[in-house]
């Protein structure tokens, strides 16, 4: 197994990180031909890929199993999310690449699309996917264009598109009985700052950071996930401790390391009592 690679740039093009302004189009058979259709796991350290695969014969990694995806599929990956694909040689789609900075500055306040990976299936009209490959390829065009105002409208497309993202990934997001708009803030506002800091924090420090009580906390996470805060904690090393023991050769203290336990056998120790098999037990089957 090889190490995760990571990419400032484009998947393939080790290089300087690209500026704040950064974006790229291109048709997904480009790049995924001179690779051999076989694009392996890696991470782009500032960057969101938007990724449209039109035809159903596509294996995704990132997940902890390879994930078939069928149909036309939209993806959104945000920074450092770990993915991969084996396409078909009869794969068609397209790649829209966007600096982190573009982005944020979409959503100034925060958006809980861009805290995860996406996975979109599911297109209600008017946004069809046909529609978002549209608002693609007309952006596609201005990018390779000599108009005036250029990145102005840009701008504008770029806005767009990730607006209507926003519209399909809500039809996306099933309605939490039982949880306010008030719960559910603090929940995605956890879930952001967990996937930032992971096991550096505990429940009763990620409770002081949004200004309530550990026990109102997991009054918040029982009503929206059915399950205690601790309990999505665990759930979120436990799920990135087998990435990495899956996809890299990270030694089980550089895995420690990266997901902010202090001592490596404390990481082993709280592996195998979530998933009753040690790290290297683990990586072995």
């Amino acid at each position: 197994m090889k190490r995760i690679t990571h990419f400032y740039g484009l998947y393939g093009e080790p290089g300087p990180r690209p500026d704040g302004e950064y974006l790229f189009s291109e048709l997904l058979e480009t790049r995924s031909e001179h690779f051999d259709w076989k694009i392996k796991p890696h991470i782009h350290t500032n960057l969101y890929q938007v990724f449209l695969i039109e035809t159903k014969r596509t294996s995704f990694l990132g997940n902890n199993e390879p994930t078939w995806l069928t149909g036309p599929t939209i993806l959104l990956i945000p920074p450092l999310a770990i993915h991969g694909f084996n396409y078909h040689a009869t794969t068609k789609g397209r790649i829209l690449t966007i600096s982190d900075k573009l982005v944020n500055s979409i959503f100034p306040s925060g958006n809980a699309m861009l805290e995860g990976l996406q996975i979109l299936t599911n297109y209600a009209p008017p946004y069809s996917f046909k529609y978002v490959v549209k608002l693609v390829e007309d952006l596609h065009e201005e990018l390779f264009s000599t108009r005036y105002e250029k990145q102005q409208m840009l701008t504008a497309m770029l806005q767009q598109i990730f607006l209507v993202l926003y519209r399909i990934w809500r039809q996306h997001t099933a309605v939490v009985p039982g949880a306010d708009s008030v719960s559910l803030s603090y929940f995605r506002k956890l879930q952001k700052r967990i996937a930032e800091a992971g096991s550096k924090y505990s429940i009763e420090q990620y409770a002081r950071e949004l200004g309530i009580t550990p026990v109102h906390l997991n009054r918040v996470c029982n009503s929206v996930a059915g399950k205690p805060a601790h309990q999505l904690l665990q759930d979120h090393l436990v799920d990135e401790a087998k990435k990495h023991l899956r996809y890299t050769s990270c030694t089980v203290s550089e895995i420690a390391y990266l997901l902010n336990f202090e001592y490596p056998n404390y990481f082993a120790r709280f592996f195998k009592k979530a998933t009753g098999l040690s790290p290297s037990e683990f990586r072995k089957q």
